[in-house]
């Protein structure tokens, strides 16, 4: 298959929609070159020079069809995904939801790049668009939320504004052998799936004591380059914790469908750790991203029942993120209104969450494919989870556009009738929006 000028594509940053990017440019008999500044120099929160480094939760939600992390899920396999296949194939126990070992994953698909013969792997940063634009025809950035400052100052010089900061925090991670079994408890909410959760049960003496002790922790202070703007769907535990004394217990702490089994009763609220790794000995703490001090967050945790021997593997943090104004400067085709040649995939566009970056990924690989092979360009359809996104990226308001996770409130879908539930009714606008997704595809292979 020809390239212009038989020069090779770039994809800028090994991160998961990079890679992915990569992969199906590659598999489609297009030579890419994939620029990866680590371990040469690392962010803020990355360790490795291992492609598609997971730096905050290990879990890529739900696989439940009915769900709409499911369904976008199904989609993104049908379509031959690469990061998901590895994610499948590295798969550890937590109930209906994709969790991975994060080393087995990143390392797996790491070896799968490096061994592509379309691909290679460039360890190299790239500060400046124009360099790399020199050398190659169309380039992929998905570079991340944490993009290094250069690369966002050559970005922004050609966008004509800086670009938008939230903040993204990282839950701790305990040791599973300092879990107290006499309090915590192996279940799933409603008994769906295996029990592959551990629950840390509160009285309401318990909750009150423990919201009470996030509130007044001490937090790290922001710098003064820094703006203080959460993500609404990653909010720290105790930015929660300070709106009402209830906010926890009915979002992350919530207590629903669970039992106690030496009460024989629900529990007032319940903090879940989720397997972290495959091995069991490593527990993340749901919900729990904070922007406490370190010494703070032992002192607080340990107040959860099951907790008060604690030990932590890792102790949350928080980041900056970088993204776009995605309606303002990207097109349907994840293409910069400003220069068709560069096209933004990932965390950068505002698609929030790991099976959404994959997609992004996915959706600017393929997009690139059409416009390759002079064929009309794949229009997304919000009736598909991932044309939904995409729409929703390239068409929502510029004024106040936030970053979004996939959900069924971005599918384009009929009333639902009374007769149907709710999961029949999601389950049916899955399998819809599949066919029509695989309908999509087939004249671009």
């Amino acid at each position: 298959m020809s390239q212009p000028n038989h020069l090779p594509l770039a994809v800028v940053g090994a991160g998961i929609a990079g890679s992915e990017a990569a992969w199906q440019l590659a598999q489609a008999g297009y030579r890419v070159d994939l620029y990866e500044m680590r371990p040469h120099r690392l962010s803020e929160a990355h360790q490795t020079g291992l492609a598609a480094e997971l730096i905050c939760s290990n879990s890529f939600k739900s696989l439940d069809l009915h769900n709409a992390h499911g369904a976008l899920k199904a989609e993104l396999l049908a379509g031959g995904s690469r990061v998901l296949q590895a994610a499948l194939e590295n798969r550890i126990p937590a109930g209906s939801a994709l969790a991975v070992d994060r080393n087995g994953f990143s390392q797996s698909l790491t070896q799968a790049l490096e061994g592509h013969p379309m691909i290679q792997l460039v360890r190299q940063e790239v500060a400046d668009l124009e360099v790399l634009l020199a050398k190659h025809p169309h380039l992929i950035l998905a570079t991340g939320p944490l993009t290094s400052q250069p690369l966002m100052d050559s970005l922004g010089a050609r966008l004509g504004q800086e670009g938008l900061y939230f903040y993204d925090a990282i839950a701790p991670v305990v040791f599973e052998e300092s879990i107290d079994y006499t309090q915590a408890f192996r279940a799933a909410r409603y008994d769906k799936g295996g029990a592959d959760y551990l629950n840390c049960p509160f009285t309401k003496e318990q909750y009150a004591d423990f919201v009470t002790a996030l509130v007044g922790a001490e937090k790290v202070g922001f710098k003064d380059f820094e703006q203080p703007k959460h993500f609404e769907g990653c909010l720290p535990i105790e930015v929660m914790a300070g709106r009402t004394f209830e906010t926890l217990a009915f979002g992350p702490l919530k207590p629903v469908g669970l039992t106690d089994p030496k009460t024989g009763r629900q529990p007032y609220a319940v903090l879940q750790l989720r397997q972290e790794n495959r091995s069991g000995t490593l527990y993340n703490m749901v919900g729990c991203q904070t922007r406490m001090t370190w010494p703070e967050q032992q002192k607080v945790f340990r107040k959860v029942p099951g907790l008060g021997q604690a030990e932590f593997a890792r102790l949350g943090s928080m980041h900056r993120n970088s993204y776009l104004n995605a309606p303002k400067h990207l097109g349907p085709g994840l293409t910069l209104k400003v220069d068709p040649r560069i096209q933004v995939a990932g965390q950068l566009t505002g698609a929030e969450g790991y099976s959404e970056a994959v997609g992004t990924g996915y959706w600017a690989a393929l997009c690139l494919k059409a416009q390759l092979e002079q064929k009309p360009l794949p229009k997304p359809d919000p009736k598909t989870l991932l044309g939904s996104l995409i729409f929703y990226l390239s068409q929502a308001s510029a004024d106040n556009f936030q970053p979004m996770n996939a959900n069924w409130g971005l599918v384009d879908s009929p009333k639902r009738p009374r007769s149907l539930g709710k999961s029949e009714f999601r389950t049916r606008l899955a399998e819809a929006g599949l066919k029509r997704f695989l309908e999509i595809l087939a004249p671009l292979r």
